[in-house]
């Protein structure tokens, strides 16, 4: 921990049973439908589909983009997108989807990056959840300040704080970005960076309801000793549609937000369990051009404490938004505006992002501070809009490594970017936020990036991991390739074989997964495999 830092304090290794055919299997289904968002995949036997849904839909016979939208395909043709408003209407297209044999996915609002969501079949169908979002049955124990909720899979993050908060309730820190629904955070395994808490959202479940590959609903009770729920804690999909969530929940609380700038050295050669398990949520910023870092901490306050913070990492204005733009494509060819916007977006994150939410005036000084929510995930401001909007996209990677191995692959991304500096063509960070640095406690579940469940005796994942996540700007200009494009393939294809990384199932292309898959440990995937067939027992995945 930092002295100048303010504070405010609150408060098996399993025997491998190898079985090659399950380990096939799952092999490839990873490489041909890793799931974005909530989503199931059917296999592609069957007739022409004739899905009946009460909701609305709409054919297509194009692609279906991610959040990025036209250009940006999460699938690259589906037949149809409907939108149902039902957890029956959900389980009656998927019931129709198996009698066929029809590739279906289930979609929230599209928070994904590459095109992995889908095989490239055109018959898919899209089931969008996100009318499927009631929010019920909170339950707590005031005296203890805990309890529980039912969420619908289509609700979003920003829904389920405002219903609790409106009754006295808060979301624990196992929180994501603004547009993500729970069903597909689940799923996917999405987290928040934290060592002391437990960071992966799925970690707060304590009972899901899954539409299964014939469209029935399985409930299933949090039982961390059944594979059961060791392979629904981070499913990927392939068990089925998550339609509903219990989560449990605090009483609503007060955080601040603070932040400092670090030299790179000191990072690089830092304690990271030391510099990051005392809060409730930390991370960090690295802006490796000017060879610094923003230390990012947020712990918890008096809930009677002073302050209305509402953070947002992706609200951008018009002129924000337009002199990115230009300066980002200018680096398409040459490296210094790529350079020159490091060195814009870094000054700019130097003062809060975070502005007064009963104002909308911006905060200027460290620490912020406000209700949970706000002040730990946010939103967009009034009046402005997120980045893409702009067409301002990105590319990404982003890696889990176990935090023995932290330093060392932090200090081989320096040694990688001087060495294409050395070679005259070097890269910096594009993205208006750096480099994110994150951080995931332990949490045991089969495919999730923070399992102690390894198949490599020198990775020790008990102190939890860190994520590296490298946003990168995605030109709209010439052939679309980042400047120094190879870098990237070099830099994805070192750190994945020479660490003991874990992909990140939102954040990566097919390739990234396809080189990653030799870090699950085998043991973890056969025995995923036999849930995967208990819920699909016609093999229709």
């Amino acid at each position: 921990m930092h002295d100048k830092e303010k504070r405010c304090e609150a408060s098996v290794d399993n025997r491998r049973t190898t079985q090659t055919i399950s380990f096939k299997i799952i092999v490839a289904s990873f490489l041909v439908s890793i799931a974005l968002g909530t989503r199931h995949w059917f296999s592609t036997r069957g007739d022409k589909p004739n899905l009946y849904s009460k909701g609305t839909y709409h054919s297509v016979n194009s692609p279906y983009n991610t959040f990025d939208g036209e250009g940006f395909p999460a699938c690259h043709s589906v037949s149809k997108v409907y939108t149902p408003s039902t957890v029956n209407e959900i389980a009656s297209l998927v019931k129709a989807a198996s009698s066929k044999g029809i590739p279906v996915r289930a979609s929230g609002n599209g928070h994904m990056w590459y095109d992995t969501m889908c095989s490239d079949d055109p018959r898919t169908v899209i089931i969008k959840t996100e009318a499927v979002n009631d929010i019920s049955d909170l339950r707590m124990d005031w005296d203890n300040g805990i309890g529980s909720v039912v969420v619908e899979a289509g609700a979003t993050f920003p829904q389920i704080a405002q219903w609790l908060h409106e009754r006295g309730a808060a979301l624990g820190y196992t929180l994501v970005n603004w547009n993500i629904t729970i069903g597909g955070a689940i799923a996917m395994g999405a987290h928040r960076s934290s060592l002391r808490e437990d960071s992966q959202v799925s970690s707060a479940a304590v009972a899901m309801d899954i539409i299964d590959g014939k469209g029935n609903l399985v409930h299933l009770e949090k039982d961390q000793s059944k594979d059961t729920w060791l392979s629904a804690s981070t499913s990927l999909g392939l068990l089925g549609i998550i339609a509903r969530v219990k989560l449990s929940v605090l009483a609503d609380y007060k955080v601040y937000a603070n932040q400092i700038t670090l030299e790179e050295d000191d990072v690089l050669n830092s304690d990271m369990f030391e510099e990051i398990s005392p809060y409730v949520t930390a991370n960090y910023w690295w802006w490796p051009g000017l060879k610094k870092f923003h230390l990012r901490t947020y712990n918890v306050v008096e809930f009677d404490h002073p302050g209305d913070a509402f953070q947002s990492t992706f609200s951008v204005t018009p002129a924000e938004g337009h002199a990115a733009f230009r300066l980002l494509n200018a680096g398409v060819t040459f490296s210094w505006p790529n350079f020159v916007a490091e060195k814009i977006f870094y000054r700019i994150w130097n003062d809060p992002n975070f502005h007064s939410k009963s104002t909308n005036l911006p905060l200027r000084t460290w620490p912020v501070y406000g209700y949970a929510y706000d002040v730990l995930i946010g939103g967009l401001y009034p009046d402005q809009l997120p980045e893409w909007e702009y067409d301002l996209h990105g590319k990404t990677l982003e890696l889990a490594v176990p935090l023995n191995y932290a330093n060392a692959l932090l200090k081989r991304v320096r040694v990688l970017l001087d060495e294409a500096a050395a070679n005259g063509k070097p890269v910096t960070a594009t993205y208006r936020s750096g480099i994110n640095i994150k951080f995931g406690k332990a949490f045991d579940s089969f495919l999730g990036q923070t399992t102690q469940r390894s198949n490599n005796a020198t990775a020790d994942w008990s102190k939890g991991a860190m994520m590296f996540d490298f946003p990168t700007f995605a030109p709209s200009t010439g052939d679309h390739r980042r400047y120094n494009e190879e870098w990237y393939m070099t830099l994805a294809t070192t750190l994945i074989n020479e660490f003991p990384v874990r992909p990140h199932w939102t954040k990566n292309t097919r390739e990234v997964f396809k080189q990653s898959l030799k870090h699950i440990d085998q043991d973890s995937l056969t025995r995923f495999a036999k849930v995967r067939k208990e819920f699909d027992p016609d093999g229709h995945h």
